[in-house]
């Protein structure tokens, strides 16, 4: 217990860079290794020379990613409702909203385990699989469907470990089960011949690990939270504390999920290989993307315990050596993945028609980068005041409200691939724009009636 005392005491007292490294290196590198994991399931498959596989993978892809989302939902809603309780030093509440993410999450889990599994090829057909790629996709979509209540369980607690301070907790089950995917990723799928299947297989088995390694810290000493069944409690605020930040952030990533569903139909008028290419571009502009969710992620539990304690002047500290630190991480990253995105792309593609896609697609995607660390600084700090309304505008203003529409026009004015691509560098900027807004109008007037309590 005195280990948990000291990561709250890193919240409270420790300076702000300290107090921010700390917390958002672990983050960094968690969602460092789930890119890696990412780029590794594509590479591998990439190795087989059939770029159907590639093209199938990235049509399945978005389906597994909204029960990322639910993790998200119980991860990020728990997260925010926790941190700001620990603030408040309400540690036997903390404890019922961790066992209701837990158990909640886990039967929601098991239940679209089932679903997906039975309609996994109309889910398939509906989200842009051709003659071509149906059959991969199918296969893989029904495998990594048993790995469904592990992927929420994994995603969620990665979050929620982190509102109690254990930062390396989270980022070791994250590492280590990435790890286990990586490992078997080469075997299953080149050694074993199983191709795609293969690929499914390490996911589920990695998501297994992270689930079981993030349960035995939760059963632990060590821990200040709780999964028990006695602790289970919906009512008194839990619920609603959890959704009211959960499902915004969860209608994010399904807004996600659902615009690559859309841009994937988009692009198969031009060709499963334009189909592949938007695929790789979208793995390389996940090494920017990535590490710098990892870099908002890491600092909402801050964030949310300085404004549970009513410590103002720290929180905007917090907030703005936070910004400074994604603006300059996200101008280098830019730079790196515009030079070497033909090189990133080739490691994944064979064909030449799709990597020419890919190329093109790269670049353009990943003109968003420089302003991408604002915006997922701003989406958590907003998150991690409790502001419900603002984070429901703007969970369905990125990828829904703003990306859609754009697209649209889009498909109306251009008839060229590479616009199509465009619509999401124009849709970040305007988020980014949009949350600033929303934070200022709407969370900055909540500090003048928090208690400064230091």
């Amino acid at each position: 217990m005195q280990g948990n005392t000291k990561n709250i005491e890193i919240f409270r007292d420790a300076p702000v860079s300290k107090a921010v490294i700390s917390n958002v290196i672990p983050s960094i590198i968690s969602m460092i290794m789930v890119l890696v994991y990412n780029l590794a399931d594509t590479v591998f498959i990439g190795q087989t020379k059939n770029d159907y596989m590639v093209a199938a993978v990235s049509i399945a892809t978005p389906v597994f990613l909204l029960f990322m989302a639910v993790g998200m939902l119980f991860g990020i809603g728990g997260t925010s409702l926790i941190s700001r309780m620990l603030g408040e030093e309400r540690h036997e509440e903390a404890k019922k909203v961790s066992s209701f993410c837990y158990w909640t999450g886990l039967i929601v889990g098991i239940v679209s385990m089932v679903v997906i599994f039975i309609f996994a090829e109309p889910i398939c057909r509906a989200v842009g699989a051709s003659n071509d790629t149906i059959v991969y996709a199918k296969q893989y979509l029904r495998i990594v469907s048993f790995g469904i209540p592990f992927l929420i369980v994994s995603n969620a607690f990665s979050n929620i470990i982190r509102a109690e301070g254990n930062a390396k907790i989270a980022m070791q089950g994250m590492v280590v089960g990435n790890l286990v995917n990586i490992v078997l990723d080469p075997i299953m799928i080149l050694y074993f011949g199983w191709n795609v299947a293969g690929a499914a297989v390490a996911t589920v088995l990695g998501n297994l690990y992270s689930a079981v390694y993030y349960t035995k810290h939760m059963l632990s000493k060590k821990c200040i939270l709780s999964i028990k069944p006695s602790d289970y409690q919906a009512k008194n605020g839990v619920l609603s504390g959890v959704f009211a930040i959960g499902i915004p952030a969860s209608l994010n990533s399904i807004l996600m999920s659902a615009s690559n569903i859309v841009i994937n139909n988009v692009m198969m008028g031009f060709g499963d290989m334009a189909v592949a290419g938007l695929g790789a571009a979208m793995k390389v502009n996940m090494i920017v993307v990535m590490l710098l969710i990892g870099l908002g992620t890491g600092v909402q539990p801050l964030l949310g315990y300085c404004f549970g304690a009513g410590n103002k002047k720290r929180y905007m500290a917090v907030l703005r050596f936070s910004l400074m630190l994604a603006l300059g991480l996200s101008l280098i990253m830019t730079l790196i993945c515009y030079i070497f995105a033909l090189d990133l792309v080739k490691v994944i593609l064979d064909d030449p028609a799709a990597l020419d896609f890919g190329r093109s697609f790269s670049r353009i995607y990943i003109l968003s980068g420089p302003i991408m660390g604002v915006l997922f600084v701003m989406i958590n700090a907003i998150q991690s005041t409790g502001a419900a309304l603002p984070s429901l505008i703007l969970s369905i203003s990125r990828q829904g409200l703003l990306y859609m529409p754009i697209l649209y026009t889009f498909t109306k004015i251009f008839d060229e691939a590479r616009m199509m691509a465009l619509a999401q560098p124009v849709t970040d900027y305007l988020a980014a724009l949009v949350a600033i807004i929303l934070f200022v109008t709407c969370c900055v007037p909540k500090f003048k009636v928090m208690e400064r309590k230091i």
